[in-house]
C-alpha cells in the first residue's frame, strides 16, 4: 500500500472521515521551520468531527468564513484559535460541501491539541493549506509506529452539543 517515509497523497483524504481517522494513527506529522530544522511527531490519538448534523462539529451552524476550508474537497489544513492562545490542528476530510475534520489532539511525543499547535509554531496563515503540497506542514505514512490497534471513546469538551453528540466514542487513540 504505502511505504514508511512517503507524503500521503490528497486523494486519501476525499474519504469519509470516520474511514480516514483510524489511518492517521499510522501516519507522523512533519514540520519544517523557517530555519530549515524538521520535526517528526507521531500521531496517537485523533477526534472526528463530521458534518453539519453533528453538533459538535463547527460545521453544524452551517458555512462561515470559519468553517469553509471544511466545505472544500478533504486534505486541507483547519486551524482556529482557542482561549486566545492555542491553535488546534486539522485535517479537513470528504468530498466538497460535506464539511469534515479530524482534529489532531495526541502525538507520542506531545499530548493535547494546543501543545501540539505551540510545538508547530501554528498560526492562521496554516488555514486552507493543502496537507500533502505544503512545504512547512505535512504527514507521513510510518506504520512501523502502530500495530494498528485503537481504542474508541467519547471526544472531549463538546458537553455543549448534547449527551449524544458529546458521548459518541469518535476519538481514537492508539496502544
Amino acid at each position: 500500500m504505502y511505504k514508511a517515509g512517503e507524503v500521503v497523497h490528497s486523494s486519501f483524504f476525499l474519504a469519509d472521515a470516520l474511514d480516514v481517522a483510524p489511518h492517521l494513527l499510522k501516519m507522523q506529522l512533519v514540520r519544517q521551520f523557517n530555519n530549515e530544522q524538521i520535526i517528526k511527531l507521531q500521531i496517537t490519538e485523533v477526534e472526528i468531527y463530521r458534518g453539519e448534523e453533528d453538533l459538535g462539529c463547527h460545521a453544524s451552524k452551517g458555512r462561515t468564513p470559519r468553517t469553509e476550508v471544511m466545505y472544500l474537497p478533504g486534505g486541507c489544513i483547519y486551524v482556529y484559535l482557542i482561549y486566545g492562545m492555542y491553535w488546534l490542528l486539522n485535517i479537513t476530510t470528504g468530498p466538497e460541501n460535506h464539511p469534515q475534520a479530524i482534529l489532531i489532539r495526541g502525538t507520542k511525543e506531545i499530548q493535547g491539541p494546543g501543545r501540539i499547535g505551540r510545538a508547530l509554531e501554528l498560526d492562521k496563515s496554516f488555514y486552507g493549506e493543502e496537507i500533502n503540497s505544503s512545504d512547512r506542514l505535512w504527514l507521513e505514512w510510518c506504520p512501523l509506529y502502530n500495530s494498528g490497534k485503537y481504542q474508541t471513546l467519547p471526544r472531549v469538551g463538546i458537553h455543549y452539543a448534547g449527551e449524544y453528540w458529546a458521548n459518541i466514542p469518535w476519538r481514537l487513540k492508539s496502544f
